[in-house]
């Protein structure tokens, strides 16, 4: 079956079972997910398996869209104002996660791998620990725009959402280092154990990926115009966004943080900045279908048999530092009460960058732990993807914030006039 039929089949059913959900009033990216689990349920008739390559692609391609969306959120003016609640409740809800993870993977270790030593018990934990920090903000943006949601709790999410991948990121590599100095690939080839191996890695990738993200966006100001044609705006616009993409991959920086900082200087240079925003979301709706028809199909209905309890504490231990952790840091900062209650629990989708760092794990840790952590992960993305963006409605829902974007506009609409 060629790469077009393929395609289309995502897309079709993708379509059919996003509206299904949306009569049903559930996201449709649940529509997407269980459109994606059939196809690979089915895979035998639908062979998917060959164009993984090109799928694959076209979700990072989707990524790096999501990613420059988001860093239209962080405008100075507004970040003056909010900035300190953002910072403080999203290092809480990454400390709450991280701590609850780590604990309740090291307490139970001995009885889920009694075979692991002291060394690959301490490296499971810390690295599921760090694992948990990054919150996959697809999931939760397709649920904005489908419910047209306004209010604090939105205008919360996609700052803190994006604010704990740099710092998940950040965690991850200074705890990799410190991983496979106690259970080595190559015990004969370890690495030295110094302040600069460990900090090096998220160093050069954060920073590194801030400045190409920032030199991308003020060129791109430079050739975005006020009065420039719609398709121009969007050929420019899609040029430097792939443009990240690309470079990030070729110099092994983070797409996800080149792209919102492209998205969040062109934001912050150019007054009609919003043009390219909304050309580049009017043009990805497609690819949304794509990306989570790719993730279901891809997802291993197997892995509820084999990851036993310990998946399932990972998956608790994890939502509970995020709510909880959510919740003192709105508490701390005197957040909206809105924030406090509902914040948390739009927060749990797990998804691309824990992928990424899956990888990581597989490459530099021997297999007897990488594998188990590989298999955790991708049941808690499987549970997390299911019913994130359905807790994310039901936050929103609960803090009074669907279709209030439809009354603000309506408001604003006579003296548009």
């Amino acid at each position: 079956m060629n790469i077009i039929i393929i395609l289309s089949i995502f897309i079709g059913l993708g379509f059919i079972f996003g509206k299904i959900a949306s009569k049903l009033k559930l996201p449709t990216v649940s529509g997407y997910l269980i459109a994606g689990l059939l196809i690979g349920i089915f895979k035998k008739f639908i062979n998917f398996e060959p164009h993984l390559p090109v799928l694959n692609t076209i979700s990072e391609i989707t990524l790096a869209f999501i990613a420059f969306g988001i860093g239209s959120e962080f405008i100075i003016g507004n970040l003056k104002k909010s900035g300190k609640t953002i910072l403080i409740i999203t290092v809480l809800e990454v400390l709450g996660a991280i701590a609850l993870v780590f604990l309740s993977m090291y307490l139970f270790v001995p009885f889920a791998f009694p075979s692991f030593t002291p060394n690959q018990r301490l490296t499971f934990s810390i690295i599921l620990g760090t694992m948990s920090a990054a919150t996959a903000p697809a999931a939760t943006i397709l649920v904005i725009k489908q419910f047209r949601t306004k209010g604090p709790v939105t205008n919360t999410i996609l700052p803190v959402a994006a604010l704990d991948d740099v710092l998940g990121i950040i965690a991850f590599g200074i705890a990799l280092p410190i991983a496979r100095i106690l259970t080595p690939l190559d015990p004969s080839n370890t690495i030295d154990f110094t302040f600069w191996n460990i900090v090096k890695g998220p160093i050069i990738e954060v920073f590194g990926s801030l400045a190409l993200g920032l030199v991308l966006g003020v060129l791109l100001s430079f050739v975005t115009k006020a009065l420039d044609p719609q398709d121009e705006i969007q050929v420019k616009t899609i040029f430097f966004v792939l443009i990240g993409l690309g470079l990030s991959q070729l110099l092994h920086l983070s797409p996800l943080l080149v792209n919102i900082m492209l998205g969040a200087t062109l934001a912050n240079l150019r007054a009609h900045s919003g043009r390219s925003f909304r050309v580049i979301s009017n043009f990805v709706p497609v690819f949304y279908i794509i990306f989570f028809s790719t993730a279901g199909a891809t997802l291993d209905l197997g892995i509820l048999v084999t990851v036993g309890v310990i998946g399932f504490i990972y998956v608790i231990a994890r939502a509970a530092g995020k709510i909880g952790g959510a919740y003192a840091g709105a508490t701390i900062s005197k957040a909206d009460p809105k924030v406090k209650k509902y914040l948390g629990f739009a927060l749990l989708p797990q998804g691309g960058i824990s992928i990424g760092l899956s990888l990581l794990v597989t490459k530099y840790l021997p297999n007897d732990v990488s594998g188990p952590i590989v298999t955790i992960i991708l049941f808690s993305i499987l549970i997390y993807e299911s019913f994130g963006p359905i807790f994310a409605k039901i936050s929103l829902s609960k803090a009074d914030e669907l279709f209030k974007l439809d009354l603000v506009e309506e408001e604003l609409e006579p003296n548009s006039l």
